[in-house]
């Protein structure tokens, strides 16, 4: 058996690696290069004796091969030898994985994710302002879509163009002879405050029916038709050619006579977008407040404070003035039918003023009332309210008014999916589109000292059907609180007729006319002949006795002076 020795092994007491060369190294190793390494390295081969020195480019063929057995500088071996540990090391994962093709896996936690939206976020959870950003630009997006689509239905008009319609014109044709007094920006209006001590009901005229009740139930589930009522007679009677009023001037009950609805559009002219036009006529000591023939005054805006536009053609259904006049037919008609018409009516002294015997005439009460201003001023004004409801042997008095839906594209609120659970969202759509509107029912309301204002919310059957519609909901809201909610200051509205009223009592007997900037925030003062809008704004002649009503029913629309309107009379009639 042949023997092994095992040669004398030197130990290095001051480190590791081969001794001192004090200390007896044999021969055969003597002159073999020595690397330096760590604990922490990997130990591979120590020497390779089977690598052939003729295949690496660049050897120097002179070189002993011995000391190339233990040269592993351009040797890669030792990272190979790493490599195939390192891969039969495996790190169990029970967690489910994603087969992906055509590739090696993409890094999961690459931080391109955050910056592109394209990118797949389901790798990495979302965060809250994450989840947010997404949602503001699923908006942007909807906006877009329906930017897109009202431009698709405006018909040889300027896509770049947002709200540059007729609505944006003056109320009424400035002429070269007219003089302008005097211009009032909106910004004073704002600043003005005024406290007026409580009216006095001089007379009420007219009758009331009850209402019903049962519309207070009425849910977008359980819809209702609404009905027209084309033989009941609606009178919007300026302030002069009122009987009642001419009387009360000549008693000297006042210096000051308006109507409501004048008076609400000057309360709230700082709200108001479009343009309006009262005429102001001084006539000795005292002052009427009057409204022209085919004044838009008789009209409702419907998306007057609105950001989204309207198209700009006329004979659109959805025009500003298309909606105003379906507006003001969807009003009177509701007004009519949350009533009970059993022949029951609360009925006054004096009968309605405009109405000839045996006429049919709308639930109406008018309400003479007067304010005192100063110790020289008293004001009269003309109040409307349309119902009266018993509760606990108490008469409340109400006043009926309308809001429409016409296209939900518009106003981004469906009423028939919101107004049942999200009836606050509805409202405050509404605030926001109409302002200025809902101001003025606020007003008037105020003004006859009605206990209670009810909203009906009338939708159209299909939103290219602007003839028939339904009613989805009706909402009471008491005036006082209703106006702290939209933020309408009594004392305000009050020092805006102050100051107009004190402004024009300065001026010389004679005819004005106070004109909204179609385009600014301010109100101008224009002195005017004195036949001015005498005729110019009558089509057809009217008999002598209807002249002296100037009433405004349905059916007359086509008379009084509203150009383009005779094709939907027609149709409703």
């Amino acid at each position: 058996m042949v023997g092994f020795e095992l040669g004398s092994v030197p130990f290095n007491s001051d480190g590791w690696g081969p001794p001192d060369s004090s200390v007896s190294v044999p021969n055969k190793i003597s002159n073999a290069p020595f690397a330096p390494f760590s604990r922490s390295d990997k130990l591979g081969r120590i020497a390779d004796w089977t690598r052939s020195l003729s295949n690496r480019p660049g050897s120097n063929s002179k070189q002993n091969p011995t000391d190339s057995a233990f040269d592993f500088s351009g040797d890669d071996s030792f990272a190979t030898l790493a490599a195939d540990e390192d891969s039969s090391f495996r790190l169990v994962d029970t967690a489910a994985k994603s087969h992906h093709h055509g590739g090696p896996h993409r890094p999961k936690f690459n931080p391109r994710w955050r910056f592109n939206p394209h990118y797949n976020r389901s790798q990495l959870p979302q965060r809250r302002d994450e989840e947010v950003e997404a949602k503001k630009r699923e908006q942007e997006k909807e906006r877009a879509r329906r930017d897109r689509l009202y431009n698709l239905n405006r018909s040889g008009t300027n896509a770049g163009q947002r709200r540059e319609s007729s609505v944006f014109k003056s109320s009424v044709d400035i002429q070269p002879e007219w003089n302008m007094l005097d211009q009032i920006p909106f910004s004073t209006f704002l600043k003005l405050s005024f406290t007026v001590s409580e009216p006095e009901d001089l007379l009420i005229c007219g009758g009331l029916e009850f209402y019903d009740r049962s519309y207070d139930r009425i849910t977008p589930k359980n819809e209702r038709r609404l009905e027209r009522f084309k033989n009941r007679n609606f009178f919007k009677v300026t302030t002069t050619d009122d009987p009642v009023i001419r009387r009360l001037a000549n008693e000297d009950k006042a210096t000051v006579f308006a109507t409501d609805t004048i008076l609400s559009t000057l309360m709230c002219a700082p709200r108001s977008v479009y343009s309006w036009d009262i005429v102001v006529q001084r006539v000795g000591n005292k002052l009427f407040f009057d409204k022209r023939e085919g004044s838009q005054l008789d009209l409702l805006s419907v998306h007057e404070t609105s950001q989204e536009p309207l198209p700009d053609v006329k004979d659109d259904i959805n025009s500003a003035y298309s909606l105003s006049v379906e507006a003001a037919y969807i009003n009177q008609n509701f007004s009519q039918q949350v009533l009970i018409r059993d022949g029951k009516k609360l009925s006054y002294d004096e009968p309605n003023p405009f109405a000839t015997e045996g006429e049919e005439v709308a639930s109406v009460g008018y309400r003479y009332r007067r304010w005192k201003l100063d110790d020289d001023t008293y004001l009269v004004a003309r109040c409307e309210v349309q119902s009266v409801v018993e509760v606990n042997n108490q008469r409340s008095f109400l006043t009926l008014n309308a809001l429409n839906e016409f296209d939900p594209k518009y106003s981004g609120v469906d009423w028939r999916q919101k107004l049942e659970t999200q009836r606050g969202a509805v409202l405050a759509t509404e605030l926001k589109n109409n302002a200025n509107k809902l101001a003025k029912w606020t007003v008037q309301a105020l003004l006859a000292n009605a206990d209670m204002m009810k909203l009906g919310y009338v939708s159209r059957v299909h939103p290219r059907d602007h003839f028939n519609h339904v009613i989805l909901a009706v909402v009471g809201y008491k005036p006082k609180d209703f106006a702290a909610q939209i933020n309408l200051n009594t004392s305000n509205m009050w020092g805006i007729v102050k100051s107009i009223v004190d402004l024009c009592m300065k001026l010389n007997e004679g005819k004005y006319v106070l004109v909204k900037d179609p385009t600014k925030p301010q109100v101008r003062i224009y002195e005017v002949p004195p036949d001015a809008f005498e005729n110019d704004y009558v089509e057809e002649p009217l008999p002598e006795d209807e002249q002296r009503k100037r009433r405004l029913p349905l059916k007359l629309l086509l008379h009084r002076g509203y150009p383009g309107i005779k094709w939907y009379c027609l149709n409703l009639l």
